[in-house]
């Protein structure tokens, strides 16, 4: 049977560590459910800057896309949530035909505001300068018209964590999206993910909207 859509995960790292072949297992979830799932890798910083990983998962989303008719659901873990709500943003590089078939988005413990990272020894790695910061920061962009997000977050994470969660779910809302805030009780910011290997968890069926 055809695929019923296409669900994309966009794997962290803080920008700068990790690839896909970490993540692989948690597709289980969304292909239980009859979707294609596909999970791209990125260059990592400081090979290049985030703006530059924002285009390239851009691209990689259209590759895949091509190949998998149907409605497009985008997720991703903390810097990957980043990176699949920046894809509904009103600059996104997204075309508009392909963007138009976003259904979801699930930001699991996103970091949708990079100003603070200027001041973090991560900084070293990741150079972002107030330029980027505000360029390629979700919560400092509108998002696209129609655009669905469910901000998922572990109950035991770090503050900063929550409080980027919330954030964008807030802001977006006065902007017109339809947002979703969810604090996963007893989940830290490693396993607040785990639900996507899981059929039948609540995640999976938030992200799939099943």
């Amino acid at each position: 049977n055809a695929p019923k859509g296409l669900v994309v995960f966009v794997h962290g790292g803080y920008w700068m560590e990790s690839d896909k072949t970490s993540w692989s297992h948690l597709a289980a979830g969304a292909v239980g459910r009859g979707f294609a799932v596909a999970m791209p890798s990125y260059t990592l910083c400081p090979r290049t800057r985030i703006s530059g990983i924002v285009n390239e998962v851009a691209a990689a989303i259209g590759k895949a896309a091509a190949m998998v008719d149907g409605p497009l659901m985008l997720t991703g873990h903390s810097a990957g949530g980043h990176l699949a709500s920046r894809m509904v943003t009103t600059t996104s590089p997204l075309g508009a035909m392909l963007a138009q078939r976003i259904r979801r988005v699930v930001s699991i413990s996103g970091l949708h505001d990079l100003r603070p990272l200027m001041f973090t020894a991560l900084n070293k790695t990741l150079n972002i300068d107030e330029r980027e910061a505000l360029s390629e920061s979700p919560a400092l962009l509108r998002p696209l018209q129609g655009t669905r997000i469910t901000c998922w977050v572990g109950g035991g994470e770090r503050s900063e964590f929550l409080r980027q969660s919330a954030l964008l779910a807030n802001i977006w809302t006065g902007l017109g999206a339809a947002t979703q805030s969810v604090v996963e009780p007893d989940r830290h910011h490693f396993n607040a993910v785990d639900g996507l290997a899981d059929p039948d968890h609540p995640l999976t069926r938030t992200l799939v909207d099943e």
